[in-house]
């Protein structure tokens, strides 16, 4: 073969590959047929019938001296969702906070769509780390997630746990297939380092069928960036439910006592059992010294290596906040922030109607709010009437209604509006 001659044939369509194809040769009719998007190429003699579409899991190569078609590492050439899987798995967002101390129980502390799991696993910061400029080089991340043990607990007991992990939402992972023949197989890849060398699990959970399964990765080398691709099988059996509740987790062992370790490690997809949960994890939590990070998570359907994975799929701060403002988003946070616009329904209770920044999973919505003496404010009638609490009786995906504890001496019908005086902050919670 010859040259690549390129041509714009239209939005969503490929390149021609061609040789000496003579003038009008290659007719309308015989292009019609082609798939759009594909790559054509003809060989020397510019004869169109030579025309041929790559595979839909092949990729164009180039020995160096010509093209041709291959087989795509990994088995497919490109994702087949237009965004990554895992919401925030660089860590970039964190509405909440960017550094909690003390921590013993289970919670949403710091950075978005990443929950800590903790049962009698000692006491914990976690922080959103900022990443200096070498760690940055190596991991392709400007930020992580950091666990920092601050009380150990060196003798766990049977049902102690320390996890972290993120669900992804039931209708967003249907590309799997699971529960059908087709079922596809799934490669999870991220970057982690810990003070504590040694083996640790990371268990996929699918919610609806009740099954797991875990793979093993080894911290080489302390305190040190390491990035691991960890490959599962398809499962052929269950379903997960094309809905708006829980799809998979994606779980990552920090500590684990006997009840999570006594059995045989889940390596296939099985019904969930948990002493085979986490099985090898060592004891992250047993020094006040030790820390363990992680940042640029993703999961890819198709089976990859370390050689092969693509890379970590980048999205705009705006984009990744814009997702995960679907599962918990803030409406006013500081003094003088305005909360919404009010109506006086009598002389002691005020409306406010909220629009949320983006539709949110589901009508149960919760409010959540910090209270304390006159955190908050109502300004209507060209006064400034102070509050501690908030009640909301009606929420949807896209709004809620917010009255305050009882203001007094309101015209009926008057306008105003609520807003956060220091101390306050309103926000709303929808997680999986």
């Amino acid at each position: 073969m010859s040259g690549i001659v390129g041509q714009n044939l239209g939005r969503g369509s490929g390149l021609i590959k061609a040789g000496a194809i003579d003038d009008d040769s290659v007719t309308l009719a015989k292009m019609a047929g082609l798939a759009r998007g594909k790559l054509i190429y003809g060989d020397t003699s510019g004869d169109p019938a030579a025309l041929a579409v790559g595979g839909a899991d092949e990729v164009l190569t180039h020995d160096g001296t010509d093209f041709d078609w291959a087989a795509a590492s990994g088995g497919a050439s490109l994702r087949p969702n237009a965004q990554p899987l895992i919401i925030n798995g660089d860590m970039d967002v964190a509405q909440r906070s960017t550094s909690v101390a003390s921590i013993t129980t289970s919670g949403y502390n710091t950075v978005d769509r990443w929950y800590t799991y903790i049962i009698t696993g000692g006491t914990w910061t976690q922080t959103q780390e900022a990443l200096g400029t070498t760690d940055q080089a190596t991991t392709g991340q400007k930020t992580a997630l950091k666990m920092d043990n601050t009380i150990a607990n060196g003798s766990l007991s049977a049902t102690s746990i320390v996890a972290i992990w993120t669900i992804l939402e039931a209708q967003d992972v249907q590309l799997i297939k699971k529960g059908t023949s087709a079922a596809e197989t799934l490669t999870l890849s991220f970057w982690v380092k810990a003070t504590k060398t040694g083996t640790n699990i990371a268990r996929l959970y699918a919610a609806d069928s009740d099954r797991s399964c875990c793979q093993a990765y080894t911290v080489d080398s302390t305190d040190t960036w390491e990035k691991k691709v960890l490959n599962y099988p398809a499962d052929t059996t269950g379903v997960i439910a094309n809905d708006n509740g829980n799809g998979i987790f994606i779980i990552f062992g920090v500590a684990a006592g006997s009840n999570s370790t006594s059995g045989t490690l889940a390596t296939t997809w099985a019904a969930d059992a948990g002493a085979n949960n986490f099985v090898g994890q060592v004891n992250n939590a047993d020094s006040d010294s030790n820390n363990f990070h992680i940042t640029g998570v993703q999961l890819e359907v198709g089976t990859y290596t370390s050689s092969t994975i693509p890379p970590f799929q980048h999205e705009s701060y705006g984009e990744n906040l814009f997702r995960c403002q679907r599962y918990y988003q803030i409406i006013a946070d500081g003094s003088a922030h305005c909360i919404g616009l009010t109506t006086a329904y009598n002389a002691t209770t005020s409306y406010s109607i909220v629009k949320f920044i983006t539709e949110m999973r589901s009508d149960a919505v919760a409010l959540e709010y910090n209270s304390g003496s006159n955190y908050y404010a109502l300004l209507c009638e060209n006064s400034n009437t102070g509050f501690d609490d908030f009640a909301t009786d009606q929420t949807r995906t896209n709004m809620m209604r917010l009255s305050d504890d009882g203001s007094t001496g309101k015209s009926q019908g008057a306008s105003g509006w609520f807003e956060c005086s220091a101390g306050g902050r309103v926000a709303v919670e929808d997680e999986l």
